[in-house]
């Protein structure tokens, strides 16, 4: 790997480079949706009129997404923004893998099948049911069964959870509509039987991460394995009894629920079984692969484990080689800035609380959850409780610990992630969504007095929009969307807006101004904070948004 070289420009700050990540604060389209906007934010105001601002993309293409249309998410956008350059992602990946056929051509595929096959088994699969394309695509599901079909496996479950996140937040209906159809057509013949077996709200089950609430995985395992809950005769009564029992409740909250024929449940995991969790994105597919993968399990009574073959989409950790069989090879990302800043010597420090703290240490470093040899890591941990009854979330402490390792002077390059306006942006409470993005802007304002006294700058920017965009908008006309009742149509997805890219040097020792950079995105702050550090980018980063010296 090259080495950093210093630059003769600027030898870089006498205080830390600051890299503050606000998650989900994109810039909005509509002042009427836009919670960034309507919230008391003094100092992003102030900084947009006198430090170097500009806008930056964080969707798409930009983040190795298949097209423009896909919302940007946290860990492409923090693969991006830690690697400095731009990687075909999950979505692209397996897209590819699907349409060339390479996926069924791999051992991986072939040994599941052959499996149920021989043994006249059960192939599962579970995961997040929409196609948007953040975790998972219904398209790849779809793709799967029809293989399977044609492959031989004549018995097929799904387990199904229910996103409403990124997408709009009560859309459930119309995947289930649309799935029904597909289901009723690959079992017309009669030579399958294929069926949905369990499911519920992602937020609810099966999909938590970074060990914050292992409870949702318990929950999850009871009803896609063990096929224990509240029983429906299909996965649309299970949906509209929901809905009729607790008005207004989103479709990422749906409790789990079980499908059964006769008076039985049509299909938990049992031993000889194989079973595909379908989501290519790690970090909510890591503790549900535990919980088929692990031999012992600490985190809930599991109950006997069945002996089943298991594989994900995608290898979801590098470095802990998770799961052991994967259907997708995942990009490989190399050569990060917290590789090359080791290298230099660098002292690097990286905070969050638990919500993002996989984000800005294991996505950031480019899926790999070791640290460098420079790097240390705090993580605050998160509360559990609904976010929008606690939007400040834990900025205040993050803050704190970071105002005093810029006082003691300990390291020269400082990220951070602040969760609240992704986060809370998700639960589609506006007055919740104003309150995060007012914490965060709150203590913005106490990085920029640390660092005015320490010299040191600050980079300022998101991994993607998300309380920037908090109604459903007319794809057209750019206005409101109401209900039959008057009322605006609440978005809880990420947007498709770029984000700010601020940098502020208070002592102006680098005497930072706008560098002219076509089309960028997130991926060009590495290169930033390398320069604003004093070093050179390497040649194939996506260029600094700034010039220095």
């Amino acid at each position: 790997m090259d080495e950093l070289k210093k630059n003769e420009a600027f030898g870089g700050p006498d205080g830390p480079v600051v890299l503050v990540i606000m998650d989900g604060v994109g810039i909005g389209k509509n002042p009427e949706s836009d919670c960034v906007k309507m919230a008391n934010t003094p100092n992003l105001d102030w900084l947009r009129e006198h430090a170097v601002y500009t806008e930056i993309k964080a969707h798409g293409v930009a983040v190795g997404l298949p097209d423009d249309s896909d919302m940007g998410n946290s860990e492409v956008g923090h693969n991006a923004i830690g690697c400095g350059r731009i990687f075909e992602q999950g979505a692209a990946l397996v897209g590819e893998a699907i349409a060339s056929e390479s996926m069924f051509e791999d051992t991986v595929w072939k040994e599941l099948v052959a499996n149920v096959t021989a043994k006249d088994s059960t192939l599962h699969f579970i995961g997040l049911f929409s196609d948007g394309n953040v975790h998972s695509n219904i398209n790849h599901l779809e793709a799967m069964l029809n293989r399977a079909k044609a492959e031989g496996v004549k018995q097929a479950r799904i387990h199904p959870l229910i996103d409403g996140r990124d997408v709009p937040p009560t859309s459930a209906l119309e995947y289930v509509d649309r799935f029904d159809q597909f289901l009723e057509g690959i079992n017309a013949d009669g030579s399958v039987d294929y069926c949905v077996a369990s499911g519920g709200g992602r937020m609810n089950i099966t999909m938590d991460r970074y060990n914050a609430d292992w409870s949702m995985v318990e929950r999850g395992w009871a009803a896609h394995v063990k096929a224990e809950g509240r029983n429906f005769a299909t996965m649309r009564t299970a949906i509209e009894a929901f809905r009729s029992e607790t008005p207004g409740i989103l479709d990422q909250d749906f409790p789990a629920f079980v499908i059964e024929r006769d008076g039985t449940p049509v299909g938990p995991v049992v031993d000889g079984d194989s079973v595909i969790f379908f989501n290519f994105r790690g970090d909510r597919s890591l503790e549900i692969t535990k919980a088929f993968e692990a031999t012992e399990l600490a985190e809930f009574s599991r109950g006997p484990k069945p002996d089943v073959l298991f594989a994900g989409m995608m290898q979801y950790d590098g470095d802990l080689g998770v799961p052991e069989k994967y259907l997708v090879t995942p990009p490989a990302i190399d050569r990060t800035m917290s590789e090359y800043l080791s290298n230099a010597g660098v002292k690097q420090f990286a905070i969050s609380e638990t919500q993002k703290f996989g984000h800005v240490t294991y996505f950031f470093n480019g899926n790999n959850s070791g640290k460098f040899a420079t790097e240390t890591w705090l993580e605050i941990p998160s509360d559990n409780c609904p976010f929008e009854t606690a939007p400040r979330m834990k900025a205040d402490e993050i803050t704190d610990e970071v105002v005093a390792v810029i006082e003691a002077g300990t390291y020269e390059f400082i990220r951070i992630n602040y969760p609240n306006g992704d986060m809370v942006g998700h639960t589609g409470v506006v007055d919740a969504v104003k309150g995060a993005v007012e914490s965060v802007d709150e203590n913005l304002g106490r990085l920029m007095a640390a660092l005015k006294k320490a010299n040191g700058i600050l980079v300022c920017s998101a991994d993607h929009g998300n309380s920037d965009d908090m109604c459903e908008l007319d794809k057209k006309t750019g206005a409101l969307k109401f209900d039959g009742e008057g009322k605006t149509l609440p978005k809880t997805a990420h947007s498709l807006n770029p984000v700010p890219a601020i940098v502020y040097d208070p002592s102006g020792s680098s005497k930072a101004r706008k560098a002219d950079v076509a089309d960028a995105g997130v991926a060009n702050l590495a290169a930033t904070c390398i320069t604003l550090l004093g070093y050179e980018p390497p040649a194939d980063y996506t260029p600094s948004i700034v010039k220095v010296g």
